[in-house]
């Protein structure tokens, strides 16, 4: 059995990486290599398109599409938190091991915290992404 996430197109795999119906989410980092199958299975989930860096609203995730050669990781989650709603999750989108652009993990572990992010979760989401979910730290103790 398979520990990667989506890859057939349907909501499933947006589901299980936690989109639900009327979410907004902001894709940064779109080109010609992203997993199409996984873009559509968020969109499935949430009933809408995804939005670009031009949408000028807060939203509710933020997909971060990001290669070795994008740049330094730490301004790209600054970015991402840009329109980010309090309580909203950065999905941060790697090559794999092996594949061109991967990302060392040690860069997402350093960058991260720097950001004001701390990482939950990790799991593959296709034969050639990785996906890794950032998330704000919780302040105080109340719920």
């Amino acid at each position: 059995m398979s520990s990667t996430v989506g890859g057939d197109g349907s909501q499933g795999a947006g589901v299980k990486l936690g989109f639900k119906p009327d979410m907004v989410v902001q894709e940064l980092g779109w080109d010609e290599d992203v997993d199409d199958d996984l873009r559509t299975a968020i969109e499935a989930a949430t009933g809408s398109a995804l939005v670009d860096e031009d949408h000028g609203d807060v939203v509710d995730a933020v997909l971060l599409w990001w290669r070795e050669d994008d740049g330094d990781l730490f301004n790209g989650l600054v970015d991402a938190l840009t329109d980010l709603a309090d309580g909203g999750a950065i999905w941060l989108l790697t090559p794999k091991v092996g594949r061109d652009g991967h990302v060392e993990p040690s860069e997402i572990a350093e960058a991260a915290p720097t950001a004001g992010l701390s990482t939950t979760t990790s799991l593959a989401v296709g034969p050639e992404w990785a996906a890794t979910k950032l998330v704000a730290p919780k302040s105080g103790n109340r719920r």
